[in-house]
Order: structure tokens, then C-alpha cells, then sequence
């Protein structure tokens, strides 16, 4: 009877853990992490939210010159925050610069965060930025 009980609280246990474990996902698989791309535009709107914050922003497509909006993936809200980034630094109509790793799939302009700025006020951020 212990050993049945004790096999169910394992079994139980392992339920509970892997959708977190299988929720997050290496960059890697959606991202060149050894390319660069710059984008320059405004800014359509910042999901400022966890697992993942979001900028969008219309900016031309460099190969066709079209323009698009673009998907750029940042850091969750709570390391965000910890750097002072809150969900009112950015807004909409604000021109950013970007830089960052390109995605996989091209035709779905999305790109990993390294770098924005923001010429206007010369607000900016970077991977070097300590959380």
C-alpha cells in the first residue's frame, strides 16, 4: 500500500513539472544567434508581459524595402523591471532602433532582442544591461 501511494505522489509529482519544462524554449530554435539585423521604425505596440515581452514596430523589410511590422522578442516583464523598464517606456509612434538575431523563417520579420534605442531622448538598452 506505501509503495502504491508513494508511485502515485511520484507520478503526481511529475505531471505537475513538465509543462514548465516543456513551456520554455532555447532561442536557438527560432533564432540565427549568430547573425545580426537592424531594423528601424515605429513603434506599433510593447507587450510587456512574462514568460516573454514582445516590441512591434513597422519598419521595411530589407530585402523587398516593403513595410512591415515587425516581432521582436525581449526578456520577461520581471527582468525588465528589475533594470527599470516598466510597461510605459515604451509607446506607440515612439522611432526605435533595433538590432538583433534574425528568425529562422525570414517572411516572418521576427527577431530576438540585443539592442534598442531610442533617438529621440537617447534612451537605449542592451544584453549588457545588469538585472
Amino acid at each position: 500500500m506505501k509503495a502504491t501511494f508513494a508511485a502515485l505522489i511520484l507520478a503526481a509529482g511529475m505531471i505537475v513539472m513538465v509543462p514548465p519544462a516543456l513551456a520554455h524554449h532555447s532561442v536557438s530554435g527560432d533564432y540565427f544567434m549568430d547573425q545580426r539585423e537592424t531594423v528601424e521604425g515605429d513603434l506599433v505596440q510593447f507587450l510587456y508581459r512574462n514568460p516573454h515581452s514582445f516590441v512591434e514596430l513597422k519598419a521595411k523589410d530589407p530585402r523587398t524595402g516593403e513595410m512591415v511590422t515587425w516581432s521582436v522578442e525581449w526578456n520577461g516583464a520581471g527582468r525588465l523591471g528589475r533594470v527599470g523598464i516598466v510597461a510605459e517606456t515604451l509607446k506607440p509612434g515612439d522611432h526605435v532602433i533595433i538590432t538583433g538575431q534574425p528568425g529562422r523563417t525570414t517572411d516572418e520579420h521576427r527577431m530576438h532582442m540585443l539592442e534598442i534605442k531610442r533617438p529621440a531622448d537617447g534612451w537605449k538598452w542592451d544584453r549588457a544591461t545588469r538585472y
